[in-house]
């Protein structure tokens, strides 16, 4: 399959969208939003959580019917009534999480319900030479008959952007695409989009990562609070000024922990803890006698690449999986922590990397998901106490200044920072000593980050002891108190928040260097001290 070559002028306009108007019960979420994106133009789309992206992007998909406005393509106006007709208008969007289906070849993916037959039977040859020719124009080194199930997140990625060429989009969205992809893949996504841009369609590109918009993108579109704050070449702005028009807050105001905490009595000690068994490997070891120590009102930052390990360490110690071996203190007492239920009655709350899939039931509302992990003490005879259950939430609502039109509004409809807030009131609604927050800022806007950073500094000065894992060395560097650095399932390294520089962490994650941790006693000592 060979597509149209021509050559496009740089400036001809592929899509416009003016005045775009949508609102949501209690929520006005489009103002007379304005978007332009231009033939063989890389155009970043950013703003902050709730800010009207997702709402502009699904009115130009059809998932949305936009309440007023106007949307032209090509110059021609056009009214987009469904998902199917945004494709037939060669319209195609590449969310986070991919729409494929796993058990089946690349070949059958990108051309599902599509393929090439001859009376009612499948042209196998043909499907896959059309495939080959799509991902050969790609520069993807992908065989048509590979399984998906088989495929790594960026190659599932490749698939998904080899399918919208398949129905000749002119027009591909890519809602944070590089969200879980390492370094090296992102350089061959950026590849893949520079190749796009060059034959002429339009790429709008959705990230919270500034660097990477100002990378790649060509120009920008600011959304705040449904509106639009303008449009911008990326040559003519700075980092700082994007922020500004985002949030109305500058790059250095970021991170807002001046000082270190005045750490208090040793809240947590890890001792020689042992796992053997992760999900890729059953055989390889997880964590490998790791040790440290949490003090009272001190942020703990756990940095490692991916797969060193710092999850399957919150996990164990909050007992959402076993060690083989070692031995956990809370405030100077041996304890078991079997699981989660355990872990919760001796002080521990768990923020964990996946909000949607393990810490909140979407179609629950904010007050019952608030209200979650405390139904104990609030049930009597079997029945929740309603009022004091409304007290305690619309308190931790107000407190983190949670959007939401009430209440009762379910969790899915929020944007990913108020998801993060609801997750984090939950367990501050245990009042718990231990805090143990994985990823606590990913997918969410500069803004939100903020006020998570912010809150996180205040449950500091109040005493609680926080474990941050980040995968954003800016943030383990702006937050941490001290900071552990994990290699392969251990701990290679502890750093003072004044001894910490992005060169030093960087070293200690990827080479052989280890630095002593200060503060982990030997067995014997340990022992010693609490008999």
């Amino acid at each position: 399959m060979q597509r149209k070559d021509h050559i496009v002028d740089r400036r001809d306009v592929l899509l416009h969208m003016e005045d775009m108007n949508k609102a949501f019960p209690g929520v006005q979420a489009l103002s007379n939003v304005d978007l332009e994106v231009r033939a063989g133009e890389i155009h970043g789309l950013i703003g902050e959580n709730g800010a009207g992206k997702s709402t502009l992007m699904k009115i130009l998909t059809g998932v949305y019917t936009k309440d007023s406005g106007q949307l032209r393509i090509e110059g021609e106006r056009v009214e987009i009534i469904d998902p199917h007709h945004a494709q037939q208008l060669g319209i195609s969007i590449i969310y986070q999480e991919f729409n494929l289906m796993p058990n089946l070849t690349v070949a059958e993916n990108v051309f599902i319900g599509r393929e090439p037959d001859r009376f009612q039977f499948i042209r196998w040859g043909d499907l896959r030479q059309q495939t080959q020719e799509l991902l050969d124009l790609l520069g993807i080194h992908l065989s048509p008959r590979e399984t998906v199930r088989d495929l790594s997140v960026a190659e599932q990625q490749m698939v998904e952007i080899a399918k919208a060429l398949s129905i000749q989009s002119r027009i591909i969205i890519m809602d944070e695409p590089t969200s879980a992809l390492t370094d090296t893949e992102v350089e061959s996504l950026f590849h893949i989009m520079r190749s796009l841009k060059e034959q002429g369609l339009g790429v709008i590109f959705i990230s919270h990562r500034l660097e990477e918009v100002f990378e790649i993108c060509d120009r920008i579109t600011v959304l705040r609070d449904g509106e639009n704050v303008g449009t911008r070449n990326v040559e003519d702005v700075t980092p700082d000024e994007v922020i500004h028009m985002m949030v109305g807050r500058a790059l250095g105001e970021l991170f807002q922990k001046e000082t270190s905490a005045k750490s208090g009595d040793v809240v947590l000690e890890v001792h020689d803890v042992m796992r053997t068994g992760t999900v890729l490997d059953p055989s390889a070891i997880a964590l490998n006698n790791v040790n440290f120590q949490l003090h009272r009102g001190e942020i703990l930052g756990l940095a490692g690449l991916i797969g060193s390990g710092r999850t399957a360490l919150a996990r164990v110690i909050f007992g959402a999986d076993t060690m083989d071996r070692g031995e956990i203190y809370i405030d100077g007492e041996r304890v078991d922590v079997h699981s989660p239920e355990h872990a919760i009655r001796h002080g521990m709350g768990f923020v964990p990397e996946d909000r949607q899939g393990q810490a909140l039931i979407l179609s629950m509302a904010v007050r019952k998901n608030v209200s979650l992990a405390k139904l104990g003490d609030l049930t009597n005879y079997g029945f929740v106490d309603g009022v004091e259950e409304k007290q305690i939430v619309e308190h931790y609502v107000d407190t983190l200044q949670i959007r939401t039109p009430s209440l009762d509004q379910k969790v899915m409809y929020l944007s990913g920072g108020n998801q993060q807030k609801v997750v984090i009131a939950k367990w501050l609604a245990l009042e718990p000593k231990i805090l143990i927050m994985d990823e606590p800022t990913r997918g969410i806007d500069v803004g939100a980050k903020a006020e998570v950073h912010a809150l996180m500094n205040q449950l500091a000065q109040q005493g609680v002891g926080i474990i941050m894992i980040s995968s954003e060395l800016p943030e383990i560097l702006g937050m941490s108190d001290r900071i552990l650095c994990m290699r392969e399932g251990q701990v290679v390294g502890e750093l003072s928040r004044d001894e910490a520089t992005p060169e030093r962490v960087m070293r200690l994650l990827t080479t052989e260097e280890q630095v002593e941790v200060h503060n982990a006693q030997p067995k014997q000592e340990r022992r010693n001290k609490h008999e």
